[in-house]
């Protein structure tokens, strides 16, 4: 068995994770309103590091994700980024892209034995914030993003709140949650 220990929190997610209990709760532009929406997911965390910044040393696991709606072969939903594990700094740190135009870097601060934890990320911080294209600044302007994550004895779930200023709804809340099952480690 490898040594993950250098990863720290982060090490429980290494591997490839499947679940069919996802829930979106966001606005649907097509009906007006909030609505549900049932999905299936794919993670894949592939460990690499370390990587060295000057005296800082970081772990970190490359992650590509898709969702799904039920019946559908066509992801709704895909994510490319890194997880990465700050040893020295106690922080545990997201950095991801979503094709339709938003960047995001979310942190928390963490222990390396937590298996659960945090991370957080505001528009306009300089360290954990969240950058949008000009058509999103505009109609659906993201501000806040906070993302609870849980990893024990295979199962990975976690709850995400994307906070936005919508040009037609005002703030709302889109949510994500689900629990995942590692079905391949790596």
């Amino acid at each position: 068995m490898t040594d993950t220990s250098a990863w720290g929190p982060l090490a429980g997610l290494i591997g490839e994770w499947e679940g069919n209990e996802g829930l979106d709760i966001s606005y649907h532009n097509a009906h007006g309103q909030v609505r549900e929406t049932p999905y299936r997911e794919r993670f894949t965390m592939e460990p690499f590091g370390p990587v060295d910044n000057g005296a800082q040393k970081l772990y970190g696991l490359d992650y590509r994700m898709s969702a799904w709606k039920p019946g559908e072969d066509n992801p709704f939903h895909t994510e490319i980024g890194y997880w990465l594990w700050d040893a020295a700094d106690g922080q545990v740190i997201r950095c991801f892209m979503v094709p339709r135009g938003t960047t995001l870097l979310a942190g928390g601060t963490v222990r390396a034995e937590d298996t659960s934890f945090t991370l957080g990320a505001s528009v306009g911080s300089e360290t954990y914030g969240i950058l949008s294209n000009r058509y999103l600044a505009a109609k659906a302007r993201t501000i806040k993003y906070t993302c609870k994550v849980s990893v024990a004895d295979g199962r990975f779930s976690y709850e995400s709140c994307t906070t936005y200023v919508h040009a037609v709804g005002g703030e709302i809340a889109h949510t994500d949650r689900n629990t995942l099952q590692r079905v391949r480690p790596l």
